[in-house]
């Protein structure tokens, strides 16, 4: 892990869109167990719009989250402003209910879920589809077929993986490139290490899930103490922590609340000491 003290904010995505590291991940804007609309559509609106105001230009969502509400609500907010953002969806799951997220690979529910993500963001192409997960029941060149198929329709620009091993992620670059990963990522999971580091190596992004997880028990003292020192919460210490870790990390911390939103867009502005960050590192 490196010790230099220099945070870059902004990341290329594909060599072509910058990115304010700081995103917003738009799952939490829907009812509960991630299913059907936000309990307060109006407030879920004004995150939305907040967010850009304080500078996110990387919005992440999926067809599952509500399922389809969420890109809905995204469209309806932000479709004014779609030519400053990166609109990032996902597909390959299915809802059958409340915290119910089976996992569908069928080449042909791909080929239609980003249909329904076009309709539902509104948009002529997705900037960046996201495969959620891997189905066992089918190949990964099955599944990535269709979406290979839309990227040369032009219906999808870029594509990326989510909860995938290397030897995923080198099959599918066999198929189309692949240029970010979303997996579980925190101080306190840090099961995908050899992941990370291997796309920081290959220059694909690297979106960590659950980004706010503020570490093990362990760390429990250190990072208290390092949050006191900032006069920061340790959800934002955790954040300027991964935020160090390593450049091609985008971060997408979710919230349904404005004053929430505002700390986390605060954690840009920490500075981990070398000593700290080594500290939250062991």
């Amino acid at each position: 892990m490196s010790s230099t003290n220099t945070v870059s904010l902004t990341y290329n995505l594909a060599g072509e869109y910058t990115i304010n590291r700081l995103g917003y991940g738009a799952m939490q804007l829907t009812g509960a167990g991630v299913w059907g609309e936000a309990a307060d559509r109006a407030n879920a609106l004004n995150v939305l719009q907040e967010t850009v105001k304080l500078g996110v230009n990387f919005i992440d969502t999926a067809d599952s989250y509500g399922p389809h509400t969420n890109e809905v609500l995204i469209h309806d907010a932000l479709s004014d402003q779609y030519d400053q953002l990166v609109i990032a969806t996902k597909g390959g799951l299915t809802r059958t209910g409340p915290n119910q997220w089976p996992v569908n690979g069928d080449p042909a529910y791909i080929a239609q879920t980003i249909e329904g993500s076009l309709k539902r963001l509104g948009k002529k192409q997705i900037q960046l589809w996201q495969l959620h997960r891997v189905d066992p029941r089918f190949s990964i060149e099955e599944t990535l077929a269709p979406v290979a198929a839309a990227v040369k329709a032009g219906k999808i620009k870029h594509v990326g993986l989510s909860e995938v091993g290397i030897e995923e992620i080198e099959r599918a670059q066999k198929i189309i490139p692949i240029v970010s990963v979303q997996n579980l990522y925190n101080l306190a999971q840090r099961k995908w290490e050899d992941v990370l580091d291997y796309t920081a190596q290959h220059n694909i992004a690297f979106i960590p899930w659950y980004p706010l997880a503020s570490g093990p028990d362990k760390l429990s003292d250190k990072i208290n103490a390092i949050a006191k020192a900032h006069n920061a919460t340790t959800a934002q210490i955790a954040l300027a922590w991964l935020l160090r870790r390593s450049a091609n990390i985008l971060l997408i911390p979710g919230t349904k609340s404005i004053t929430h939103l505002k700390e986390n867009m605060a954690a840009a502005g920490i500075s981990l000491s070398n000593e700290e960050y080594e500290a939250l590192s062991e």
